[in-house]
């Protein structure tokens, strides 16, 4: 076995401790873990009052009454430009028509945001929202269908697509099985059933919403309307 000098033995050191301040252990579900130190997701605010909050800013949105773009955009970035602490997340459609911030009227740094089509949740999905909640302190995790949705549409269709599109079709299917071909019902049903597969496979997000941390939504964004309806899951 190789001896290490002193001056190696010294960075490791170093190196130990460095790795060791910057870390921070919690418990969720009574396993330990570790993680970078947890940012203060812009505010202490609690789960009702960030989701309140992407509400209002919704409410904005669609009276064209939007603040978000007053914000001092170099501030914002330079704030950012080290570290996120997003209060919100939202699980998304890959849908151009669905700009997330927009719709929420939120800037730089304020929303963490996945997409895929057909807004459901998959391992890599679930890894992401769990680092936005359990390293990052975001409050509220919604997830959001929307009208019109072609991943929803082309699932109720069944029809031979090319490439992988298909791939997603199983993931909506229970969807399309609990509320038939009505494409709006579709759609919602979907919503609901990724929050609840969310909220309960997810031992991290799981204990986060038990200790009253997080709160997993569903919802429904009105292409035409501008609107956005929580859903019952």
């Amino acid at each position: 076995m190789e001896k290490l000098s002193d001056q190696e033995l010294s960075r490791r050191q170093l190196l130990r401790i460095a790795l060791t301040a910057t870390a921070a252990s919690f418990l969720v579900g009574g396993l330990e873990f570790a993680f970078p130190t947890q940012g203060h997701a812009q505010s202490a605010q609690t789960p009702d009052a960030a989701l309140a909050a992407l509400m209002e800013g919704n409410k904005r949105f669609m009276s064209g009454q939007l603040i978000a773009h007053e914000q001092d955009l170099a501030v914002l970035k330079q704030h950012t430009e080290e570290k996120q602490e997003p209060f919100a997340a939202v699980l998304s459609c890959a849908d151009s028509r669905v700009p997330v911030e927009l719709v929420f009227d939120q800037s730089i740094g304020h929303i963490f945001v996945t997409r895929v089509a057909g807004n459901f949740i998959t391992p890599e999905i679930i890894g992401s929202l769990e680092y936005g909640a359990a390293v990052l302190g975001t409050k509220v995790i919604l997830v959001m269908g929307h009208s019109n949705c072609g991943a929803v549409k082309a699932t109720i269709q069944g029809k031979e697509v090319p490439g992988q599109i298909s791939s997603f079709f199983p993931h909506i299917q229970p969807a399309v099985d609990q509320a038939g071909s009505n494409l709006e019902a579709a759609t919602k049903a979907n919503a609901r059933i990724q929050a609840t597969l969310l909220r309960e496979s997810s031992t991290v997000i799981s204990g986060l919403v038990k200790s009253g941390s997080v709160k997993v939504v569903a919802g429904y964004y009105d292409l035409g309307t501008g609107s956005v309806t929580l859903l019952q899951s």
